[in-house]
């Protein structure tokens, strides 16, 4: 938080942390404080840090702040995936284990090891992706050595979709284009901001090479866990979570669920149903172009809304063409805001009191408007 960032002096770096991960749950923890690109620069194990913050740093380019004298952005990858590989060796057989593995690449900052640089022909963004990939072949491979690979069930994914910071043009120029077929970026509301990668390896129940082209959202882990060991959540849990568990074994998910909620990161709403996706935004929602008060002086119209079974590009607007539509994907996302969930169960308080819909457009930031790359 670049308000407390004065704070950071005053640390205590032989002291204890608190509030972290081992104090929610998790019986062992190995990272760092945040995202890569905010200090303080440092490795974490547990409840304190592996060393102390001597010097001040800045990862290329980006926050400075204090930092551990020997650490480099380009550590980070190897280590996590070497942390984890051990992780899996130490395990009892018979005893089940949950690995969360939240890889700092290939976020910013864009930092391959210098054994991986040129290996991609895309830059240095593509030479990360890669090296990510193979990090994430070895801990595979580590389950294997371990004996676990038959009913250990892998999940790889994403948050969000490619980052303008991949320097898009350039990747573009080159012949690759990350969004493939979907419009926009992280950030934006379009599916190139929302839709991300989900492979799942559990051979005792997923067939190989299966393609389940079913609905699901990253809040739908929490049921899907429950499901999965048997154990039933209070009601008051995991609201906006649906179990997946069925697509995983060939089945249609059981859900009650009417719709999804997307945000953008300017906080602008997108609601989708089926095929159906809403859009409460004029323009991109985020960083794409055009963003909102460029769209809204475009005059293009005050929402969006695709079939994505035919335009999975979101290039056809139907706002104005398909009004029954509008108002049915509009009124199931007012009734879940107001009621503070989505699926069936007492009403919940929302975090925000007052959420509004129909968000005003920002004041213009330094960040430019990202154009949509072509194939």
């Amino acid at each position: 938080d670049k308000n407390n960032r004065d704070k950071l002096q005053a640390i205590d770096w032989e002291g204890r942390i608190t509030d972290g991960p081992t104090h929610h749950g998790f019986d062992w923890y190995f990272g760092i404080s945040a995202s890569l690109d905010m200090p303080p620069y440092i490795f974490i194990e547990n409840d304190h840090f592996v060393g102390r913050c001597t010097v001040k740093k800045t990862l290329y380019h980006k926050r400075i702040g204090p930092a551990a004298p020997d650490f480099t952005a380009e550590k980070v990858l190897p280590t996590f995936k070497q942390k984890a590989v051990e992780y899996i060796a130490r395990q009892v057989p018979g005893k089940p284990f949950f690995l969360y593995l939240a890889l700092n690449s290939p976020h910013t900052p864009i930092a391959p090891s210098k054994e991986w640089i040129g290996k991609s022909g895309l830059g240095k963004y593509g030479d990360f992706v890669m090296q990510t990939d193979a990090a994430i072949g070895e801990v595979i491979k580590a389950v294997d050595r371990a004996g676990l690979r038959e009913n250990t069930l892998i999940i790889v994914t994403s948050d969000n979709g490619c980052s303008p910071a991949a320097n898009v043009r350039q990747l573009t120029k080159l012949g690759h284009y990350p969004s493939a077929q979907f419009r926009g970026y992280k950030s934006d509301l379009w599916e190139g901001g929302h839709r991300i990668p989900f492979i799942v390896r559990w051979p005792r129940v997923v067939k190989a090479g299966t393609i389940c082209r079913q609905t699901i959202c990253q809040v739908d882990f929490m049921t899907t866990c429950a499901d999965i060991l048997g154990i039933r959540l209070p009601l008051d849990a995991a609201e906006d979570s649906v179990s997946f568990y069925p697509a995983l074994k060939g089945e249609k998910i059981k859900t009650q669920r009417q719709g999804i909620v997307h945000h953008s990161i300017d906080g602008f709403f997108a609601y989708r149903i089926g095929p159906w996706k809403l859009l409460l935004a004029h323009g991109s929602g985020g960083w794409g172009s055009p963003r909102e008060a460029e769209a809204i002086k475009l005059g293009l119209p005050k929402a969006q809304l695709y079939n994505l079974d035919e335009d999975i590009s979101e290039k056809r607007n139907l706002y104005s063409e398909q009004s029954p539509v509008v108002k049915q994907l509009l009124g199931a996302l007012e009734k879940d805001v107001t009621r503070g969930r989505s699926t069936p169960g007492p009403t919940m308080h929302n975090d925000i009191p007052d959420i509004v819909l129909w968000k005003k457009p920002r004041q213009p930031r330094r960040r430019k408007a990202i154009t949509q790359g072509k194939k």
